[in-house]
């Protein structure tokens, strides 16, 4: 059977329509535009998400983000050290963190960095946009949690765009999962020195 002009010229622009429509629905589903993940990509290596969301490795140069496990949060199991009473206070400091830099030690107890990676179970694969975005804006986890603790700057975060923040999130969302379940943070202990839970 053979098609005229007109017949051919209506199936294109119908194929053409639906093509719009798949890609209007995949992005109304949640599917992220390459764009809108190398933004989110800019703004994690710019804002130094890594710098505590990512476990290190030691070089010559200093500690650097180890690329096998790229916002992969604290490790799970890794035993940290007690923090002796008379460091941190007025006339002390403010807060220490591990090796690692991914687990912090101050007034408000024990924290550690989340796992930021695309896994459902224990990083941020399962978030919707409304969630990360309250978080941001309320330091609460999910937006409705716990209280997102130092030194995690949230409140610097306040001030982003819903645009950027959920294209932080699209971001995550395109990494490797990474399983690691991040301890859940240590409020201090009554009269015992920080550390020592």
């Amino acid at each position: 059977m053979m098609l005229n002009g007109e017949r051919v010229a209506q199936l294109a622009t119908a194929a053409v329509m639906l093509w719009l429509a798949a890609v209007a629905f995949a992005r109304s589903a949640g599917e992220a535009s390459p764009e809108q993940i190398e933004r989110g990509r800019y703004l994690t290596v710019v804002g130094g998400c890594g710098d505590c969301h990512s476990p290190k490795i030691f070089t010559q140069m200093g500690p650097v983000e180890d690329s096998t496990r790229l916002l992969s949060g604290h490790p799970a199991g890794e035993t940290l050290p007690a923090v002796p009473a008379d460091v941190i206070g007025p006339n002390g400091w403010g807060f220490v963190g591990n090796a690692g830099l991914t687990a912090f030690y101050g007034p408000w107890g024990t924290s550690y960095a989340a796992n930021l990676t695309s896994d459902e179970k224990t990083g941020v694969g399962a978030w919707t946009e409304d969630q990360f975005i309250k978080a941001m804006r309320t330091g609460k986890h999910r937006g409705f949690g716990r209280p997102i603790l130092p030194p995690m700057p949230w409140v610097n975060l306040t001030r982003a765009t819903d645009e950027d923040l959920k294209a932080i999130l699209a971001y995550f969302k395109s990494t490797k999962p990474v399983g690691n379940e991040v301890p859940q943070p240590v409020p201090p202990s009554e009269g015992a020195p920080i550390g020592q839970h």
